[in-house]
């Protein structure tokens, strides 16, 4: 059956604390900060949308409630079409964020079999999020396509390679950095890469790259470069940069 951008859903993660934004997140979320007059997570949102997938998961914890009541569950954001928005409250149902994995697991019940993820703190506004990619992907059999951007001053060594045939790489002369957008088949979050029974009742935390990195071993994850503007909005320095008049 051909995924559609109706039945491919998208998840944005929101979950995280923030620390290295403090004290600005002491009293808001980090992806409620702003970046030229809006949210950061709703440029992906935005984008989302643009391109037809308008069904999010948001997964939340530190402030969470803050980011649900900004939103709530069918936002129209920019003249795009409404958004249905699943909330993933971590914080209230774990006391904590699950970390990458573990928060896309608990969600995978209504993530479906192939979907999107982006994080709701890395400001890329000239992304967009296409059918073709959701195409390309599904007939490839591959797990995981991940979107690698070039390394910013703050990770020069990159985190994968990209082999000229478009795979990721663990090992490679040279490296890219992960831009945390990517699409995956729910595949890849169950054995033998995750070990997590989906929906993560126990609310286990697991991070996302070693799954990502035992599934490149065995040929299963590709990738392409993105050269587009894309910033972690990771430091008060990186967000006031990003709000400069220019």
């Amino acid at each position: 059956m051909r995924m559609t951008s109706t039945s491919v859903r998208a998840m944005i993660l929101a979950a995280g604390r923030g620390e290295r934004m403090r004290p600005l997140t002491d009293a808001t979320p980090k992806p409620l900060l702003e970046v030229r007059g809006k949210p950061l997570m709703q440029w992906p949102m935005e984008a989302l949308a643009a391109g037809g997938f308008t069904d999010l998961v948001v997964n939340t914890d530190w402030l969470g409630a803050q980011i649900s009541n900004r939103f709530g569950p069918n936002p129209s954001l920019n003249g795009d079409p409404a958004l249905s928005i699943s909330y993933s409250e971590e914080g209230r149902d774990f006391g904590g964020a699950l970390e990458t994995a573990g928060g896309i697991v608990r969600a995978l019940p209504v993530l479906g079999d192939v979907f999107w993820v982006a994080a709701g703190d890395v400001f890329a506004p000239g992304f967009a999020f296409t059918q073709a990619s959701v195409d390309h992907f599904v007939a490839s059999g591959k797990l995981g396509h991940l979107w690698l951007v070039p390394n910013p001053a703050h990770n020069l060594k990159g985190d994968f390679g990209l082999s000229p045939e478009g795979l990721a790489l663990n090992s490679a002369t040279e490296k890219f950095t992960f831009s945390t957008i990517g699409l995956y088949r729910a595949a890849l979050f169950a054995p033998p890469y995750c070990s997590i029974p989906p929906g993560n009742p126990a609310g286990l935390k697991a991070p996302l790259a070693p799954i990502l990195r035992a599934a490149m071993d065995n040929e299963l994850v590709s990738a392409e470069l993105y050269t587009g503007p894309w910033t972690d909005v990771g430091t008060p320095e990186r967000l006031a940069q990003l709000n400069t008049p220019r």
